[in-house]
């Protein structure tokens, strides 16, 4: 139950304070006066978005507060976001000038989420215009939901998520069939490329070799010229000349004449004679290596003999992938990594697209199987929430109206897969219809009210709130819908913003707002009125003048049948 409500610096609202009662709290005043303002308070209390402007000019800041019965199970479910001393719960906003807020929750610092959540336990707002929400597919289905118990927000949480991964498993699915595509053709391509180089082979210390053996192949005739050129000169092939290894011999049979008479001069022999046995052997190897041909640059090209012609094709080559991959052989070998590892992961994700297909299908009957619960639920509750609506009307002068909540099938969503709706005949033979389609203003608001009433028994809060709720309604009917709130009130707390007298009179507790415009800027105060005042504000809820004896006598009368 709302123990207490202050509000402060609210739109017109300078500062009230509302002691609340169990029963039927109701709360008049002359149009224009600012009574929805104390709704928008509550709204506040409630997680609601602060409208811009709403703080009273002048203020720095508006500020509202509830104060709100703390039961056991109340403290349950709160756990510890409440001290273990708490003996009640106060819910509050502050609101700057720029339109920041701040919330609180008995005196802490709280998310407006909070709010939101604790408020939606402890009290439910029906505003002037929630009426016409009724007429709202998903509001309709949220009603029919509420009736279904706790276990119904527990599915309905889990088909949420199950419609979200649904969802998610479907944008991923289509995007690895749009690269199905592009993945072979980048499959392809890899692979090509992975051949040639495997083809190759390269290899950084070969390829110094080819750069090498081609310009020994390319200058060959000229290797062989200067090799038999020193050839000849260390030992000529003709007996015309004297070579340089014939010129060491003389040199040394010179000095061997005279060995062993000086030890210096036969250091110097046993010297000349190795230069002499050198030169022959490198005058062998010259010869032998002009009539080898090209072995001597120790090459290999696919086990055959080395030609000018076998090392340019396989430079050619691997410069080809040299072009290709980077600049280098070890560019080269690099990218052969990276396409490897590219291939390899372009090969798991068509593994990647069955295992998501499968996640798809099992996230799809899951789906399905929360949905089918839902529905169960809905079909449960459908029937005895459509009778508990029809005997509602009946108190509420429509007792030859019919009502159904009729569900229907749809694709699966967050919510299932099911649609309900409201349909309605206010009279007798005529065909039932959409509530958004037959009801009247007046019927709406009553309509409501009854659903509210029929879900009053499963709703966890226990104050009520109506704002302006029998707008379009008048005479028996404004009586019967008071009667109504009485009986709600008897069941909890209700708090109603009416402009009926026949409703006005049957509250408990009756608050009045009244609007000073002599002030500067205009200034709202909200009173407690005892049984006299309650007299004097019907009869000007009647529309007649405070001295109206007739008025006054009706008023009194009024309070009386209540």
């Amino acid at each position: 139950m709302l123990q207490e409500l202050r509000v402060e610096n609210l739109l017109l609202i300078e500062q009230a304070q509302l002691r609340l009662s169990p029963g039927l709290n109701v709360l008049t005043g002359e149009t224009g006066a600012g009574k929805t303002v104390l709704a928008h308070a509550l709204d506040l209390l409630l997680g609601g978005r602060a409208r811009q402007g709403i703080v009273r000019p002048g203020a720095s800041e508006a500020y509202v507060e509830g104060t709100f019965d703390l039961s056991e199970e109340l403290r349950e479910r709160l756990g510890d976001r409440l001290s273990e001393d708490a003996e009640e719960v106060i819910l509050a906003r502050r609101v700057s000038a720029d339109g920041r807020t701040r919330a609180y929750l008995n005196g802490r610092s709280a998310a407006v989420g909070d709010l939101r959540d604790i408020g939606g336990m402890l009290l439910s707002f029906y505003g002037q215009h929630e009426h016409r929400k009724l007429t709202l597919a998903a509001a309709q289905l949220q009603i029919l939901d509420g009736l279904c118990g706790e276990e119904q927000a527990e599915r309905l949480a889990a088909c949420a998520r199950a419609h979200r991964l649904t969802r998610e498993l479907e944008g991923a699915l289509e995007s690895l069939q749009e690269l199905a595509g592009k993945r072979e053709r980048e499959v392809g391509l890899l692979e090509f490329e992975l051949r040639e180089i495997e083809a190759l082979a390269p290899d950084e210390a070969e390829h110094a070799r080819l750069l090498a053996a081609r310009e020994r192949l390319r200058s060959s005739d000229a290797l062989r010229s200067a090799a038999g050129a020193g050839a000849e000169a260390l030992s000529p092939d003709s007996a015309e000349g004297a070579g340089a290894t014939q010129l060491l011999a003389q040199a040394a049979a010179q000095l061997d004449a005279i060995a062993g008479l000086d030890p210096g001069l036969d250091a110097m022999a046993e010297r000349l004679t190795a230069t002499m046995i050198e030169a022959q052997d490198l005058a062998g190897e010259l010869r032998e290596y002009c009539d080898s041909g090209l072995d001597g640059i120790g090459l290999d090209v696919a086990g055959v003999e080395p030609t000018l012609e076998s090392v340019e094709e396989r430079l050619h080559g691997l410069e080809r992938l040299i072009r290709k991959h980077g600049g280098s052989i070890g560019s080269v070998l690099e990218y052969s990594e990276q396409a490897s590892a590219r291939l390899a992961e372009l090969s798991g994700a068509q593994g990647a697209l069955s295992d998501t297909g499968a996640s798809l299908e099992a996230a799809r009957g899951e789906l399905e199987t929360l949905s089918k619960a839902l529905r169960k639920a809905r079909r449960a509750t459908a029937g005895g929430f459509s009778a508990s609506v029809r005997e509602q009307l009946e108190t509420l002068a429509m007792g030859e109206a019919s009502f159904e909540a009729i569900l229907g099938e749809t694709e699966p969503g967050p919510a299932g897969a099911d649609t309900v709706e409201f349909t309605i005949a206010p009279n007798p033979g005529v065909p039932a219809g959409p509530l958004r389609e037959i009801a009247s203003g007046g019927e709406l608001s009553r309509v409501m009210l009854a659903i509210m009433s029929a879900a009053s028994a499963s709703a966890q809060a226990s104050t009520l709130v109506f704002d302006e709720v029998d707008a379009g309604i008048g005479g028996h009917t404004a009586k019967a819908v008071g009667a109504r709130l009485r009986e709600l009130g008897e069941r909890g707390q209700v708090l109603c913003i009416t402009h009926l007298p026949q409703i006005a009179s049957l509250g408990s507790r009756h608050f009045s707002i009244v609007k000073d415009t002599s002030a500067e800027p205009t200034r709202t105060s909200v009173v407690e009125l005892g049984e006299r005042e309650v007299v004097s504000e019907l009869v000007r809820m009647l529309g007649a003048e405070s001295d109206d004896t007739t008025a006054r006598r009706h008023a009194r009368d009024l309070r009386r049948a209540a």
